[in-house]
C-alpha cells in the first residue's frame, strides 16, 4: 500500500469532515461554498509561508521555514481531501479514479489501485451530479 492509499489517511479525512459536519456554522449551499473556499486560504497561507521562507518582503524579513511551507502545504492537501469528502462519501474512490487519470496522461501508466473497501455511503455527504463535476 502506498501512503495515499492508507486506510488511516481516509479514516482521518472521514473523521475530519464529521467533526466538522457537527459543529459547522453555516448550514446548506452557503456551509458547502464555504467549505471549498477554505481551500483558498489555505493556499495564501503557502504563499505567505514561501514568501516568509524567502525573506521577498524586505520590510519583514525571513519570517518562516521551509518546514513552514511543508506544513501548509499539508494542510492545503487536508482541507482538499475533506471538501472532496464533503462532495461524495466515496472521497477514497473519486480521488483514486482521478488519480489514475491523471498518472495515465502524464506518464502513461497507472498507479497500483487501492485495495478496494466500503465507501462510506451510509454517512452522507453531498449527493448529485457533483461527482461527476468534480473531476
Amino acid at each position: 500500500m502506498n501512503d495515499q492509499t492508507t486506510p488511516e489517511l481516509w479514516s482521518a479525512v472521514d473523521d475530519l469532515w464529521e467533526w466538522l459536519e457537527t459543529n459547522r456554522p453555516v448550514e446548506g449551499r452557503e456551509g458547502l461554498l464555504l467549505r471549498i473556499l477554505k481551500l483558498t486560504e489555505e493556499v495564501g497561507e503557502v504563499s505567505e509561508a514561501v514568501i516568509g521562507a524567502t525573506g521577498q518582503n524586505p520590510r519583514k524579513g525571513v519570517t518562516h521555514t521551509w518546514d513552514d511551507v511543508r506544513s501548509e502545504l499539508c494542510d492545503v492537501v487536508i482541507t482538499a481531501l475533506v471538501a472532496l469528502r464533503t462532495l461524495t462519501p466515496d472521497a477514497r474512490g473519486v480521488f483514486a479514479r482521478h488519480l489514475e487519470r491523471v498518472t495515465r496522461r502524464s506518464l502513461g501508466t497507472a498507479p497500483v489501485p487501492p485495495p478496494a473497501t466500503g465507501t462510506g455511503a451510509a454517512r452522507g455527504g453531498a449527493s448529485g451530479s457533483a461527482d461527476a463535476e468534480l473531476c
